[in-house]
């Protein structure tokens, strides 16, 4: 959640004008990850030396804020050196409101300007620290004490590079964070770090780049007592001093071209971001701070630990940027629903083999005997992820043949749930940085347990920390409803159940008829996205409703939860799954002639039984719209209206009857004039608790 984009040109020409829409284009393809406000600085001639224009409302707004403010400025002046920060909001401290936007600001005067994504836990008593010394806030954030906290150690300490005041900074805060620093004190350098929150770096040359790899430069930051105050060198009492772990003239840090440094710099929250500009990245780890200075980036830890690298590798990005565009749709969720018979083929491409019925998954492979010899699995995720982990659980039971337990990240967290040395831990999660995920994985990887991650984010968080995974390959993913990404982790999780399966001889036949249906999912989704002038007719009957209830068992009540939680992320409207067993045990109380239903019966192993649950229904004069399979004449007696999916195997039906529920709530919130991209209170990657 939040949004972070700068840019940066060294010795390579720019307009302030082509700057700001270097910024204003990385916000949009940004703001999935948060909508209700948006701010840039850039720098200006004036006496405060940045220009900060900031406005509530989405990136749009922005735009006309910056044409409006900016008028009386030489946009088109070409500037060698320039530096600008970006920043779309998701609230956490404080209400959507132009004061509460970013990039905060250290003082009137703009000395340090900064852009934050993440929650700062401590800010109550660096604020206390602040107000004490003078400073008076002017929003309600927990960032502006970070403003504020860089420009208090720049005035003790003007002798600090940038880099060191930021490095200070970072050591005094705790919580969550991704930031973007900019000051006319340092003109033409930018730092940037993050803790738990997703940064990269894009780097854009003219020339090839002199190396793959950036070294990094290991310190620490101490902080001396009154005792030490005598021995303390180089630094004034009483603030922080660097302590190189590696000589400096023994150590670069520095990445230049080889023949000259001409240079664009590009800092996002994600690639999606900077893929139009490079195809060049560096993902940040914890605690890393980048800093650019006279073209040159480098990398400094202030501490090492015994795991980390000796350098960043330089990451080539496969993404196009036809990927993120919407084409021929009118919202990127809408082209997310119709990817999926693309983004299924994808997840499954070069690990199943349909000739000899075999399945490899390079990135646990090396791990599969360990995992067969464990006590239980475990499926942790949050949403969507976590309906995945139920849509397979029963058939990894069945193919595993172990006990498989299914966690909702944040309660796992709660119970401090025991963990041992033989479990396996699956942390599923679309971006790899859901902060509740990310925990619970630190939690299980503290108590020994074997990690697993499944992620659609190359070098996320989740993918870095985890000892093996598998990406899903669904392809980027803009729309916050999630879509095609379920059904990939859907798909990535029943193959690694039949990697699990190959040599047993009694699941054979089971396993021949799953890849079977795999085989043919691609046409089936294909089948069922047909449906959509059906579905739309529904939502048009639905759409002015105030609840809606969604039924199912066995393979299918994933669907239910999954259905409803896309009903309440996209159209405000109350929604609920429901266990169909669990009709007579109260919620059968809800049923009449007015309250929306939906009934997914499938001919599956539940088939009498949700049959006898959708009986109970039509006698409370329920009048349901069933999901069932083409040609059920029998189910469809009971409907009021009736959606007919394929029939695949029972496992893979999921797959066919999410499909419905997703393209239903879409409609719904078209009707409705929401915003299907961008609901209201929510963002793409949750990465705060």
């Amino acid at each position: 959640m939040c949004g972070i984009f700068a840019y940066l040109n060294y010795l390579t020409p720019k307009s302030r004008r082509e700057v700001l829409e270097f910024l204003i284009t990385g916000l949009k393809r940004l703001e999935y990850r948060g909508y209700d406000s948006a701010g840039v600085a850039i720098d200006a001639h004036d006496t405060k030396g940045i220009t900060l224009v900031r406005a509530t409302g989405k990136v749009k707004v922005l735009e006309e804020a910056v044409a409006t403010q900016c008028a009386e400025q030489n946009l088109d002046e070409m500037l060698d050196v320039h530096v600008g920060i970006a920043h779309t909001r998701w609230a956490t401290h404080g209400v959507p409101c132009e004061v509460n936007s970013h990039p905060q600001r250290s003082d009137a005067d703009h000395s340090f300007v900064v852009v934050h994504n993440g929650i700062i836990t401590n800010y109550k008593d660096i604020k206390t620290f602040l107000e004490q010394k003078g400073y008076v806030f002017e929003s309600e954030t927990d960032t502006e004490i970070i403003a504020k906290l860089v420009h208090h150690l720049y005035v003790q300490h003007p002798t600090y590079s940038f880099r060191e005041l930021v490095e200070q900074v970072i050591s005094q805060l705790e919580g969550a964070f991704a930031l973007a620093f900019k000051s006319k004190h340092f003109p033409g350098e930018c730092v940037a770090s993050r803790r738990g929150s997703p940064l990269l770096v894009g780097i854009k040359t003219k020339t090839r780049l002199a190396t793959d790899h950036i070294p990094i430069l290991y310190g620490k930051a101490l902080i001396p007592t009154e005792a030490d105050a005598a021995t303390t060198e180089h630094r004034p009492h009483g603030t922080a001093r660097e302590v190189p772990i590696l000589p400096r003239n023994e150590s670069t840090s520095e990445f230049m071209p080889v023949d000259d440094k001409e240079v664009e710099y590009f800092f996002a929250s994600d690639a999606s971001a900077v893929i139009e500009h490079t195809n060049r990245v560096i993902y940040l780890e914890d605690d890393d701070v980048a800093a650019v200075k006279d073209g040159a980036l480098s990398i400094h830890r202030l501490k090492k630990t015994n795991d980390d690298p000796h350098a960043r590798e330089i990451t080539t990005l496969k993404m196009e940027i036809q990927q993120i565009m919407k084409g021929n749709y009118q919202y990127f969720m809408q082209k997310e629903i119709f990817e999926q018979p693309e983004s299924v083929i994808n997840t499954m491409r070069g690990r199943l083999n349909f000739q000899n019925k075999s399945v490899t998954l390079g990135g646990i492979k090396e791990y599969i005997p360990e995992i067969k010899r464990c006590r239980r699995l475990m499926l942790i995720g949050c949403g969507t992820s976590y309906h995945s982990a139920v849509a397979t659980r029963q058939l990894l039971e069945e193919l595993t043949e172990l006990p498989v337990m299914v966690e909702l990240a944040s309660d796992f967290l709660d119970r401090n749930t025991p963990i041992f040395r033989d479990d396996v831990c699956f942390f599923i999660s679309q971006s790899g940085e859901t902060a509740d995920t990310l925990m619970a994985l630190r939690y299980c990887k503290q108590r020994g347990a074997l990690i697993v991650g499944i992620t659609n984010t190359v070098g996320s968080s989740i993918c870095r920390e985890s000892h093996c995974g598998v990406h899903i390959n669904a392809g980027p993913e803009i729309g916050v409803a999630s879509t095609k990404a379920y059904t990939s982790q859907f798909i990535s999780l029943v193959m690694f159940g039949l990697v699990m399966s190959e040599d047993r001889i009694s699941l054979q036949q089971r396993r021949q008829e799953i890849i079977e249906g795999l085989l043919n999912l691609d046409k089936l989704i294909k089948e069922v996205l047909k449906l959509d002038e059906q579905v739309l007719d529904i939502a048009k009957h639905l759409y002015q409703q105030k609840s809606l209830l969604i039924m199912g068992r066995g393979y299918n009540f994933a669907t239910c939860m999954e259905g409803a939680l896309k009903v309440k992320e996209l159209t405000y409207m109350h929604s609920e799954g429901i266990m169909a067993g669990e009709l007579k045990h109260g919620p059968l109380a809800l049923v009449d002639d007015k309250m929306p239903i939906v009934m997914i019966v499938m001919r599956d192993p539940v088939y009498t039984k949700c049959m006898n649950a959708m009986q109970q229904v039509t006698a409370r004069e329920g009048r349901p719209i069933v999901v069932c399979e083409v040609g059920d004449e029998e189910t469809k007696k009971f409907a009021s209206k009736a959606l007919e999916v394929p029939r695949t195997v029972d496992c893979l039906q999921g797959v066919l009857t999410v499909i419905p529920m997703q393209l239903l709530s879409y409609h719904i919130a078209v009707l409705r004039g929401c915003n299907v991209d961008c609901p209201r209170n929510l963002a793409k990657s949750v990465t705060v608790e």
